[in-house]
């Protein structure tokens, strides 16, 4: 049993183990098959994204005498352990491989050490936070690419359509991008495009607008929590109008159902 199925049965946090149905004997399976596995939990695996996994060191799978990969229930708990830390934990596949490595050293890591921790009291997240979630992220482009199983040229149509764009002064993406990177991609799978989009980031560049506009009063208050007042209402303001947009959506779908 490699390091990571045995984390699989450790007491404390939970560690994604191998699929199931996989029984004990030396049962291999195709990349198709693996995919298949994958898909209930991680609906944005590809048959890119394994690949891309495996030309990354973070699974090794056997070869058959023509060269077909032969993946082992060891293999897929790998995965499942790569694409959890990646969708959870938000974790660069660096630091991923280093944890797949000292596990494989048969050492603890350190995120599912057993037992109990205590956490630090934090508030509960508000405004945009309480919607999109309070993860930060910041990944390499082709991390970016292998997180959400995108190609190269389905990344540059979504940067084309100003959809995502790298963090400014540096090559790398944020959770937002992450975020719209993943959710483009779900869309893709109901045929919508990227250049479908283009509506969406403009209303969204509207409404930021019009969040600028309502809170450029608080800029010129005095105060050392100034900053943070004006940062708190945008965000408050945004929550209100993603609500607003989601509440229109549903009845305008709801009306067109009864016609």
């Amino acid at each position: 049993m490699s390091g990571v199925a045995a984390a699989s049965s450790a007491p404390g946090p939970r560690v994604p183990g191998p699929a199931a149905g996989i029984g004990q004997a030396a049962k291999v399976l195709t990349i198709g098959q693996v995919l298949e596995r994958l898909r209930a939990d991680f609906a944005d695996i590809t048959l890119s994204k394994i690949r891309y996994l495996e030309a990354e060191g973070l699974v090794e799978p056997a070869r058959t005498s023509s060269n077909y990969r032969k993946y082992s229930a060891d293999d897929v708990a790998r995965l499942r352990y790569v694409l959890h830390a990646q969708s959870e934990r938000f974790l660069p596949l660096r630091v991923i491989k280093e944890e797949l490595a000292s596990l494989d050293r048969g050492e603890t890591s350190p995120v599912y050490r057993p037992g109990p921790r205590a956490l630090p009291p934090h508030p509960a997240p508000t405004g945009l936070d309480a919607i999109l979630g309070v993860d930060r992220v910041r990944l390499s482009r082709r991390e970016l690419l292998a997180a959400v199983g995108l190609g190269e040229e389905e990344l540059a149509d979504l940067e084309r359509h100003g959809l995502v764009a790298p963090i400014a002064g540096g090559g790398y993406y944020d959770s937002d991008a992450l975020l719209v990177a993943r959710t483009v991609a779900l869309l893709a799978g109901h045929g919508v495009q990227a250049r479908h989009l283009r509506a969406a980031r403009t209303v969204a560049d509207r409404e930021a607008g019009l969040i600028e506009a309502a809170v450029a009063p608080l800029r010129g208050q005095r105060g050392a929590d100034s900053a943070g007042r004006h940062a708190q209402t945008a965000d408050e303001l945004a929550a209100l109008l993603v609500r607003l947009h989601a509440a229109l959506l549903r009845s305008r779908l709801a009306a067109g159902r009864s016609t």
